[in-house]
């Protein structure tokens, strides 16, 4: 299952497919004994999935049977013991995939010719993702963070690693002390490719960037590389060839305090554009400004979720998940216009917002 979603993954996935481009989605649960529910309600979302197809006749007879077996081979790459709180299956001809989000998702099935990408959207800008880069003199490890955990990243050479028969031992019984191998000019040149590969993930993907190791380690990056002013240091060595949770632990503080910083520091412009009479706030408010593309900052609490209906298409009122013509799914949606229009979304904790009803904005004008 698909968690990190690049700028060149999103362009991918938003381009336009042969009709049916299938977008299955489906509320999924970590824990007992909410997640009994998830396999049952899956392969009914799914089964409807099809049950469109078969009633389309815009969906010729090879093409429904090609995207029904891509949704078969889909539903059985789910791995539903790692769950999050969404999923979501893209299907067309010749083509699938399954993605696990940390964000919950309305129950739906979308027949277009390109896929539902909004939700993803969402779910990444909530994720705050971060890259965290663990080096040693013989491996330079990856690895992709989201909000709660870290997870090894195979791509863009990573992982990257050097034969212990490179080093030159003779030298360093003479020198007699372990540092001194990271002044050893086979494993700068080593540091240096690794910090290559580095820049050429952060153009490809820009997120913050944290890197670990012993502090020689860090030292030698910082001489050969050019990483040193886009990354946090965190001076922690054996994590190149340590486990996920060695490393979220080892970040996790900085992270934390990351967020509190944010999210004052969000609270802060909120307050001032209130003077300024360039503050925004409540669904329906923040929605007719999104259209507009006059949200310049966007807050919203992590677990904001309202149904709601477009009235007329000049306002957003309250609607009942299930009603004909509900938007359960509007906060993703005002998400994704607004990253799309350049503006600055921030997630913050639950309650953050004060009387702001969940979600706010600055105007840009």
């Amino acid at each position: 299952m698909e968690h990190a979603l690049s700028p060149a993954t999103l362009s991918e996935l938003r381009r336009p497919r042969a009709y049916p481009a299938v977008s299955v989605l489906t509320p999924t649960h970590r824990r007992e004994p909410e997640n009994a529910q998830d396999p049952v309600r899956l392969r009914n979302v799914v089964a409807e999935a099809k049950k469109q197809l078969e009633a389309d006749p815009a969906v010729p007879r090879e093409r429904r049977i090609d995207v029904a077996r891509q949704l078969d081979q889909a539903l059985a790459e789910v791995d539903l013991a790692h769950a999050e709180d969404g999923l979501v299956i893209f299907a067309a001809p010749g083509e699938h995939q399954v993605w696990s989000l940390a964000r919950a998702v309305p129950e739906r099935v979308v027949l277009s010719d390109t896929f539902l990408t909004r939700n993803l959207v969402s779910a990444q800008a909530s994720e705050r993702p971060f890259w965290v880069l663990s080096v040693s003199a013989d491996r330079a490890t990856l690895w992709n963070g989201g909000i709660d955990r870290v997870g090894e990243h195979h791509a863009g050479g990573f992982p990257m690693t050097r034969s212990r028969e490179n080093f030159d031992a003779e030298r360093l019984e003479q020198v007699g002390d372990f540092p001194s191998t990271f002044r050893d000019e086979d494993t700068r040149h080593f540091l240096r490719e690794a910090d290559t590969a580095m820049v050429k993930v952060l153009r490809r993907d820009p997120r913050p960037l944290y890197i670990t190791g012993e502090t020689a380690a860090l030292s030698a990056l910082d001489d050969v590389g050019n990483l040193a002013k886009e990354a946090v240091h965190v001076p922690h060595g054996g994590l190149a060839h340590g486990t996920p949770d060695a490393v979220w632990q080892a970040v996790r503080p900085l992270i934390a305090a990351e967020a509190r910083k944010s999210t004052d520091a969000v609270n802060r412009e909120l307050e001032s554009a209130r003077g300024r009479r360039a503050f925004a706030a409540g669904v329906d408010e923040i929605w007719q400004n999104a259209r507009d593309g006059r949200v310049r900052l966007l807050a919203v609490e992590e677990n904001y979720r309202v149904t709601v209906r477009d009235d007329g298409g000049d306002h957003l009122i309250p609607a009942e998940s299930g009603d004909l013509d509900a938007r359960e799914d509007i906060v993703d949606e005002i998400v994704e216009q607004c990253l799309e229009t350049g503006a600055d979304v921030r997630f913050v904790p639950d309650g953050a917002l004060g009387g702001a009803d969940g979600i706010a904005g600055v105007l840009r004008y």
